[in-house]
C-alpha cells in the first residue's frame, strides 16, 4: 500500500475560486471570444498569420503557460510505487491506450460519415473526425488532480498515473494519432505531429523536472515538498488565465462560424458527450467489479474519461490550420469537458459506498 506520509503536498491543491467556478468563466470567455471573433476580425488575421513551421506562436506561449504549472507537480520518483495496488493502474492503462483512442475514432466514423452524411461535407466531415481523434489520444494529465481532489482520490496514486501517462504520451500519442488518422483517410504530416509532441508535452514536462531539481537542490529536505507546493500555488493562476485566453483565443478565431451555424456545434458536442460518459461508466464499472477502493476508483476514471485538451488544440492547429474543423472541435472539447466532468465528480462522490474504502 501506498504510504500516505509520501503524498507530496504539492498535489493537495486546493479547489480555489476560478476552479470552483471554471465551467462558468469558460462560457463567459467563449461569448467574449465570439462577439471579439466577429467585431475585430481583423485582429484575429494578424494574430493567426504570427506562425512559425505551422506552429501558432501566441497559443504556443499559451499552451506552455497553461502545462507547464501542471507539469510541476509530476514526480516522477513516484513511478517506484507503479506495483502498489495494480488494478486501478491497469484500469487507467487500459481505458487511456487501448480503448478510448479508438471508440473516438469508431464515434466520429459513426456520425460524421453515417448519422450526419446529408447534414456535413465530406472533406469538413473528416476534419472534425480528426478533432475527435486528437481529443481521445490524449488522456489528461493536468485537471486529473482537480477531479482527484474533488472525490477525494488519493493523491499519490493519481500521481503515480498521471507520471506513467506523460511517458506512455512521449512516445505513443504521435502514432496513435497517425494511425487513427490514417484509418480515416486523413493526411498527416509526421513531421508536425511529433515536432507538437515535443513542444507541447516534451518541453513543458523537462520544464516540471527542472523546476523540482531545483527545489530538491535548493530547499532543505523536509522543506522539499512545502517549496514546491508554494511554488506552484503561486503560479497555478497562470495556468487558469492562460486557459480562459486560449479559450477566447480559440473562439475568436472560429466565431463566426459558431455564429453562422450554432448547430453544428451541438452535432460536434453529441459524440464527445457520448465518449465522455461512455468511457468513465466502463472504468468506473471496472473497477466495482475488482473492488478498487474508492479513492482509487473515481481517479482512475476520471483520468481517462478527462482530456488533455490542451495538447489536442495544439496538435489541431499545428497540423490544420487554426480555422480548420479539427481546431474548432477541440476548442468544443473544452466546452463540454468542464460541465461533464463536474457531473461525472458528482456522480462519484454519491457512490462512493458502493466501493471498499
Amino acid at each position: 500500500m501506498i504510504a500516505r506520509k509520501l503524498v507530496s503536498d504539492n498535489t493537495q491543491n486546493e479547489i480555489g475560486f476560478f476552479e470552483k467556478w471554471l465551467s462558468v468563466w469558460v462560457v463567459i470567455c467563449i461569448i467574449i471570444g465570439v462577439v471579439s471573433g466577429n467585431n475585430f476580425p481583423d485582429f484575429f488575421e494578424v494574430l493567426a498569420t504570427l506562425e512559425y513551421a505551422s506552429i501558432n506562436m501566441v497559443v504556443a506561449i499559451l499552451i506552455w503557460c497553461m502545462v507547464y504549472p501542471m507539469m510541476v507537480n509530476v514526480d516522477f520518483s513516484s513511478l517506484r510505487y507503479i506495483t502498489d495496488r495494480p488494478k486501478g493502474l491497469l484500469i487507467t492503462l487500459v481505458v487511456n491506450w487501448f480503448l478510448k483512442p479508438f471508440t473516438m475514432a469508431a464515434l466520429g466514423v459513426i456520425f460524421f460519415e453515417v448519422f450526419y452524411v446529408d447534414i456535413i461535407e465530406p472533406e469538413d466531415a473528416q476534419q472534425y473526425m480528426a478533432g475527435l481523434i486528437l481529443l481521445g489520444a490524449a488522456p489528461c494529465t493536468a485537471m486529473v488532480f482537480v477531479w482527484s481532489q474533488l472525490t477525494k482520490g488519493d493523491a499519490t496514486y493519481t500521481l503515480v498515473q498521471v507520471s506513467i501517462n506523460n511517458v506512455i504520451m512521449v512516445f505513443a500519442f504521435a502514432p496513435i494519432v497517425a494511425l487513427l488518422l490514417g484509418v480515416t483517410d486523413v493526411v498527416v504530416p509526421w513531421s508536425t505531429l511529433i515536432l507538437s509532441v515535443v513542444l507541447y508535452v516534451v518541453v513543458p514536462l523537462l520544464a516540471g523536472i527542472s523546476t523540482r531539481t531545483r527545489f530538491q537542490i535548493l530547499s532543505r529536505p523536509n522543506d522539499i515538498n512545502k517549496s514546491i507546493a508554494n511554488f506552484t500555488k503561486r503560479i497555478k493562476p497562470l495556468s487558469i488565465v492562460s486557459l480562459l485566453a486560449m479559450v477566447i483565443l480559440l473562439f475568436g478565431f472560429q466565431g463566426h462560424i459558431i455564429i453562422e451555424r450554432p448547430f453544428l456545434i451541438f452535432l460536434i458536442a453529441v459524440p464527445l458527450i457520448i465518449q465522455s460518459y461512455g468511457i468513465f461508466f466502463i472504468a468506473y464499472g471496472a473497477a466495482y467489479i475488482l473492488r478498487v477502493p474508492s479513492n482509487v476508483a473515481a481517479p482512475c476514471s476520471l483520468i481517462g474519461t478527462s482530456n488533455f485538451f490542451e495538447l489536442a488544440v495544439a496538435v489541431a492547429i499545428s497540423l490544420f490550420g487554426l480555422n480548420s474543423g479539427a481546431a474548432l472541435t477541440t476548442v468544443v472539447g473544452v466546452l463540454v469537458e468542464v460541465p461533464v466532468m463536474l457531473s461525472l465528480v458528482a456522480f462519484a462522490n454519491r457512490t462512493q459506498d458502493y466501493f471498499p474504502k
